[in-house]
């Protein structure tokens, strides 16, 4: 298996399992962490190769190259672009529903500990 079909196995798989959330999600955030991630991929990828840190197997890559760095290495940029907004996302319901359903301790404060009653 090349590391392109790898890569968009993963990529599909994400984006089925995301897309509830993904869709209430706006979509110019999202775009662009993952043009900053493929820029910031673009720039230290071509200078790991230069220093050759590591080295991509010619016959599991397409041979199609951004400035150094092979296409292949931009859907791990993509994918973590548009899986850690719905991680956090999800956290972040999951957590609030987690609170809302806890009653509070009778005599407990409404904050966390040490901060102000209502200032959380």
């Amino acid at each position: 298996m090349t590391n392109i079909v790898l890569n968009v196995l993963v990529l599909a798989a994400v984006l089925v399992v995301s897309w509830r959330v993904l869709r209430g999600m706006r979509p110019g955030p999202v775009v662009g962490a993952a043009l900053v991630l493929c820029v910031l991929t673009m720039v230290f990828d071509t200078l790991m190769i230069a220093a050759d840190l590591y080295v991509f197997d010619p016959d599991k890559i397409l041979g199609v190259y951004l400035w150094g760095a092979p296409l292949e290495d931009f859907f791990y940029a993509v994918v973590a672009a548009v899986a850690m907004p719905v991680l956090w996302t999800v956290l972040e319901r999951r957590s609030a529903g987690r609170g809302a359903a806890a009653p509070a301790a009778p005599g407990a404060p409404a904050g966390p500990v040490g901060t102000p009653e209502g200032t959380a």
